[in-house]
């Protein structure tokens, strides 16, 4: 029983930071600075990471099929791979770690440091305020870093590809392109969606229940970064089995 009013706390946390009279005039701003710290600030890793996802899964799918299919269906199943689960996954997991911890450590020592309760002695509503831009700005950055990060992965494997395995760019384009679907595309953008939604969320929620010290707030912060992990996953599984089931 614990564990559902976990879940209605959470849930109840969400509906509460979204459906909230405000008016863009006065969020935008906040809205563009969490942009500029999700986006912006997670691209240099995401960048990183999506360079050697592209390689290692360009070595394994090798591996696996040179030799017994055509050359060209590398590129199509690198590609499927990447745009499907690995883009989208990887990249949510890597932001859960670098900003749903951030924001519940700075949420959480605004509570320890009183700098909530003075927002709301001001009639400033905290959620409005502290989680809405959180979530709003988390939203709009994934899909835009998993765009760059499929891009990036599927770059750095039709290279390796060329100049490694002895299959031309060309090759690997054609069998990544004429394998191409738009619902791999359209289902894997739909999950980066809902993972920005529940990454924000966990780290705005856990940072505002926050009761103690130091130690309180850096707890926050790690359960901010499990459960939205775990969360990510379940989405990821249940998303496939409507978009790709």
């Amino acid at each position: 029983m614990n564990l559902f009013s976990k879940i209605g706390n959470f849930a109840i946390f969400l509906g509460r930071s979204i459906f909230i009279p405000w008016h863009i005039r006065t969020t935008k701003e906040r809205i563009y600075e969490q942009v500029h710290n999700v986006g912006i600030g997670s691209l240099p890793i995401i960048i990183i990471i999506a360079a050697f996802v592209g390689l290692v899964t360009t070595v394994q799918t090798s591996y696996q099929l040179i030799g017994s299919v055509p050359r060209y269906l590398l590129g199509s199943t690198v590609g499927r791979m990447v745009v499907i689960e690995l883009g989208p996954v990887l990249t949510a997991l890597m932001v859960s770690g670098r900003c749903a911890s951030s924001m519940a450590a700075e949420i959480g020592t605004m509570r320890v440091t009183e700098q909530i309760d003075a927002l709301e002695v001001m009639a400033i509503d905290p959620y409005r305020f502290l989680s809405l831009p959180r979530i709003i700005g988390t939203v709009i950055s994934m899909p835009l870093l998993c765009i760059i990060a499929e891009f990036d992965a599927l770059l750095f494997g039709g290279l390796y590809a060329h100049y490694f395995l002895n299959v031309p760019f060309s090759v690997f384009n054609y069998g990544l392109t004429h394998y191409f679907f738009i619902r791999d595309l359209f289902g894997g953008l739909v999950k980066t969606f809902f993972f920005g939604l529940v990454i924000s969320t966990a780290g705005c929620y856990f940072g505002f229940q926050v009761t103690g010290g130091a130690r309180e707030v850096g707890r926050s912060a790690t359960y901010a970064v499990v459960v939205s992990s775990i969360l990510i996953l379940i989405l990821d599984f249940l998303i496939a089995l409507v978009v790709f089931g």
